[in-house]
């Protein structure tokens, strides 16, 4: 049986997230190892008014990230594999042993910047819930054009999805959704339009960035969150991290291969929550649990008796 360590999207960011990190030694040398990073302190992306910024939210997400998934090595959790929504791949990468960190974060402040750069204002992600991929998908259909761009972009569950695009494309896409049967239907707070063509560019111009990069080959298994295949290879994760920004999300996928995989035990990283609940709906049996939720006690308890009971 299996273990594996997940890794949130932007959402469920928090002001001051990064100051309510375990205060010990090892999250202040993370700290210090992005601060260096980046030129600057990172301690200073996570207040209110920095989080605005999309730069800011996805730097305090992979660090957040890290330092968790470091706390939780810590604490003799060792993951079999590492998954992230979006952003959260990057973290995912990390942990598994594929980027480094310090490489990491520039890489995310770059993605970052070039993501609010394509798009500052008018555009961002949507989510509907309570109708199939293929009523979403006929929706966007109607709606989406040259002038008022919609696409999918996210597949969390079989009635959970996510579209991305102008701000009154998505209005008349969830107003349709809601006289079809979605039960519920808002804008979330990201204020990029990830996951679709729309992010063509940018996405190739971090693809260019990867190219000064160096990978290796990962110590557990990379299992992305855009395709649902585990990746071994360094170019291959490089270009899954490099493009899942312009990439419908296939998360309920990745979940299934994770199940499917072996794995009984799945463990979110803070500050998420969401993709606990999305992670269950793909397991018949095993447990997932959020450290936000459960914590890291719990999250150790249940890693130290499936590792036992492999024995």
């Amino acid at each position: 049986m299996k273990i594996l360590f997940t890794f949130p999207g932007q959402g469920p960011q928090v002001p001051q997230m990064l100051h309510r990190l375990p205060d010990n030694p090892l999250t202040h040398s993370l700290i210090e190892q992005a601060s260096l990073a980046l030129g600057e302190d990172v301690l200073l992306l996570d207040s209110t008014d920095a989080l605005r910024s999309t730069r800011a939210v996805q730097l305090c997400l992979l660090i957040a990230g890290v330092v968790w998934a470091k706390q939780c090595q810590a604490e003799g959790i060792e993951a079999d594999f590492c998954s992230g929504l979006s952003i959260g791949a990057f973290p995912a990468a990390v942990i598994a042993g594929a980027l480094g960190f310090g490489d990491a974060v520039r890489l995310v402040a770059l993605r970052g910047e070039l993501m609010q750069q394509a798009y500052p204002h008018g555009f961002g992600l949507s989510a509907i819930t309570g109708l199939r991929q293929a009523q979403i998908e006929e929706l966007v259909a109607q709606v989406n054009s040259a002038t008022s761009p919609v696409y999918l972009a996210n597949i969390n569950a079989e009635d959970q999805l996510v579209i991305a695009g102008s701000d009154a494309a998505m209005a008349q896409v969830m107003q349709l959704a809601k006289t079809r049967g979605a039960q519920k239907t808002h804008q979330l707070a990201v204020s990029v339009p990830s996951h679709c063509a729309l992010l063509d560019e940018p996405a190739t111009k971090l693809a260019e960035a990867f190219k000064q990069i160096h990978l290796s080959r990962p110590a557990c298994g990379y299992l992305s969150g855009t395709t649902g295949r585990v990746y071994w290879q360094p170019e291959k994760i490089a270009g899954d991290l490099a493009m899942n920004m312009a990439r419908t999300v296939n998360w309920r996928d990745a979940m299934v291969a994770a199940y499917q995989r072996d794995v009984r035990l799945a463990i979110e990283m803070p500050p998420g929550a969401v993709l606990t609940g999305l992670t269950r709906r793909a397991m018949e049996q095993g447990e997932a649990l959020s450290v936000c939720q459960s914590g890291m006690q719990v999250a150790a308890r249940l890693a130290t008796r499936l590792r036992e009971n492999e024995r």
